[in-house]
């Protein structure tokens, strides 16, 4: 196995629920879906069409880790085919390092193809590019005008597939220096293509790739569009059934209503089938009620930025509680995207101030999201995502360049500036510090720490958790993780409280074992647990281990069974900010990664094993166990504000 190296600074993030269990195992997983407006506003008279019937452009970026699910992608789309209803052509990048599979007729290749598919799985050149960047907009928007001119018909239908990163764009192309297609390149190569076919907008456009379902995205591709596909969380491999194009092939009558439908109810069934159904969401979005969400949010931040001083603590406390896509302990990873319709619902709960503009935004919505599927995990997602950081220092300045961002950033400008004008006194500040938290031994073998705290800075804090490390002979400490703690004013003191079970997250593949970090979350019915854990992946390719990528493994664990009833790998890209699910390599390793702390302050995350498991997924087992007895640990209660502001109170426990 491949020598093993530290990983690059992270700060640690606060997790979302506290859960005491021990368990081990997979099995199959269950997803819900949710509904929106049964009346969608009525399109638009286009021009360009000529006839009937739909012609679906399929443009696949898979110069990537993607490469094998996107394969299997255009399989299920052959399987549809073309006929008289319907033209599909494809657009496929492929690159030397991903596998050979077989796509269609066309066997395996390297570069890039432009297809039209025929029936029972044929297939037709109609160009082959050789090396090309896919994240180039000109190859994008060439594809376009080409495929509709080529294919005129009465309705047209986009779908880019890669990693998505929500409004920092989509791709890499890694065979082109891991070139990004970003938002304005998106918007600018489909209207340039549209352009060229004389087609003023598409009846459809989809985004088969993780995180996409964004406000600022949404936002800028409205004019392009009638209907959007994408989804606001990360999305499994396997993404779309393509099977859902039968409709099209059969009834050249259906509207983007009917194809949007018919792709949320494959999706949703090809993720109860993968065992991924639980934290899947997928949303369609009449773009054509964009401009009176627009309207909402403006006026939404506007009063915000406005009301600043006083709702930037309900602003906090909500971002905190809020359900959020693309979440890492990595904070620098994490997406930060907040479910906008709850985000407004929370804010305008707590500040009365701008309840109005509040409503207005869920009012909007609403109206504009037809239809969503969802999973025990992202249970009441509303549909599209916001770009909301916690802290001024995880904001990403390319923000500001984004052309549908501008009220919003404005807004998050006021709310750090409040967080930066928190008067020390209302700081939070645990009352005896140097004494530690109150330590107690619990009945079931766990531990409870207790601090009060100055009442003063109450209204400010945003959360409490609870953190525990192994305490090294170097002087330094190695976190295991950390979890949601409680805190409130109903004594005479304010008091905070945590609870820890004294185990930790043990991964095993059979040949050797490594304790994991866990960043935990809880499903509304506290009947399931998520837990996202920081791993280094290195590639089977790679024996040296010169190329190490960061990665999340996802684990969905049903509390009352105590299964783990789904495990999936997603890679990091650093360039685009994106993510996607690793194609299952057994012989590849992954190394748990945890938080260490140097006796000079110094962080950062190293592996847990010096040997690495094997990153066959099926295969590998995870369980709580104890701590062995004597295990000396540091545990830490610790308040936040939402200036960033924290107090730690923490203790030395030996296991018992």
């Amino acid at each position: 196995m491949p020598p093993l190296t530290a990983r690059s600074p992270r700060s640690l993030a606060a997790a979302l629920a506290m859960l005491l269990l021990t368990a081990l195992g997979t099995a199959a997983c269950t997803g819900g879906s949710g509904g929106g407006d049964d009346e969608p506003a009525a399109s638009a008279d286009h021009t360009g069409r000529e006839g009937d019937g739909w012609t679906v452009l399929h443009y696949s970026m898979a110069d990537t880790n993607l490469e094998p699910f996107m394969v299997t992608d255009v399989n299920e789309l052959g399987a549809v085919g073309s006929n008289d209803n319907l033209q599909v052509r494809e657009f496929m990048d492929r690159s030397a390092g991903y596998g050979e599979d077989e796509l269609l007729d066309q066997g395996s290749w390297v570069g890039a193809r432009v297809l039209d598919l025929g029936a029972d799985g044929s297939t037709e050149v109609v160009e082959d590019l050789g090396d090309v960047d896919s994240a180039d907009p000109e190859v994008l928007a060439t594809f376009i005008a080409d495929g509709i001119e080529a294919h005129r018909a009465g309705h047209y239908a986009l779908v880019i597939s890669d990693h998505g990163s929500s409004w920092p764009g989509i791709g890499p192309d890694e065979g082109s220096d891991w070139d990004v297609l970003d938002l304005a390149e998106i918007t600018d190569a489909i209207a340039t293509g549209l352009e060229r076919a004389g087609v003023d907008k598409l009846d459809l456009l989809g985004f088969d790739a993780c995180l996409m379902a964004n406000f600022e995205v949404a936002s800028a591709v409205a004019p392009l569009a009638d209907r959007l596909v994408a989804s606001q969380e990360l999305e499994p491999g396997h993404g779309w059934d393509y099977g859902a194009l039968q409709l099209l092939a059969e009834d050249p009558d259906a509207t983007a209503d009917d194809l949007g439908e018919e792709i949320l109810a494959g999706f949703a069934d090809q993720a109860a089938a993968e065992g991924t159904a639980d934290q899947i969401t997928l949303a369609l979005i009449d773009l054509t009620r964009m401009a009176a969400v627009d309207e909402a949010v403006a006026g939404f931040a506007a009063a915000l930025t406005e009301e600043s001083t006083d709702v930037a603590p309900a602003v906090g406390q909500s971002e905190a509680s809020t359900l959020a896509f693309g979440k890492s302990p990595d904070e620098t990873q994490d997406k930060h995207l907040s479910d906008l319709g709850q985000l407004a619902a929370a804010i305008g709960e707590a500040a009365p101030e701008v309840a109005d503009q509040a409503d207005a935004v869920v009012t909007a919505l609403d109206e504009a999201v037809l239809e969503t599927v969802d999973g025990v995990g992202t249970a009441g997602a509303t549909g599209l995502s916001i770009y909301l950081p916690p802290v001024a220092d995880l904001a990403d300045p390319a923000y500001l360049d984004v052309a549908s961002s501008a009220d919003w950033a404005d807004f998050l400008d006021a709310y750090y500036s409040a967080g930066a004008a928190i008067p020390a006194a209302e700081q939070p500040e645990f009352t005896d510090p140097a004494d530690g938290p109150d330590v107690s031994f619990d009945h079931d073998g766990s531990i409870t720490l207790t601090g009060t705290f100055d009442p003063a800075a109450l209204d400010n804090i945003t959360e409490a958790t609870i953190s525990y490390a192994l305490v090294n002979d170097d002087d330094s400490i190695t976190y295991l993780g950390e979890e949601i703690a409680d805190f409130d004013d109903s004594g005479s003191t304010p008091e905070a409280s945590g609870n820890y079970d004294l185990t930790v997250l043990q991964l095993d593949d059979g040949e050797d074992s490594a304790y994991a970090y866990v960043e935990l979350d809880l499903s509304d019915d506290l009947g399931t647990a998520f837990f996202d854990v920081p791993l280094t992946y290195y590639a089977s390719t790679d024996p040296e281990g010169t190329d190490p990528q960061d990665a999340l493994l996802s684990l969905v664990l049903d509390i009352e069974s105590g299964a783990f009833v789904s495990e999936t790998i997603y890679l990091y890209d650093e360039q685009s900010g994106g993510y996607g699910e690793l194609a299952p390599d057994p012989e590849g390793i992954i190394v748990p990664d945890v938080l260490t702390i140097g006796a000079d302050g110094e962080q950062t995350w190293e592996p847990t094993t010096d040997v690495g498991l094997y990153a066959d997924v099926a295969n590998l087992t995870y369980e709580f166990v104890p701590l062995d007895r004597g295990t000396v640990i540091q545990a830490d209660l610790t308040l936040y504000d939402f200036g960033g502001n924290t107090s730690t109170l923490s203790s030395l426990v030996e296991v018992p």
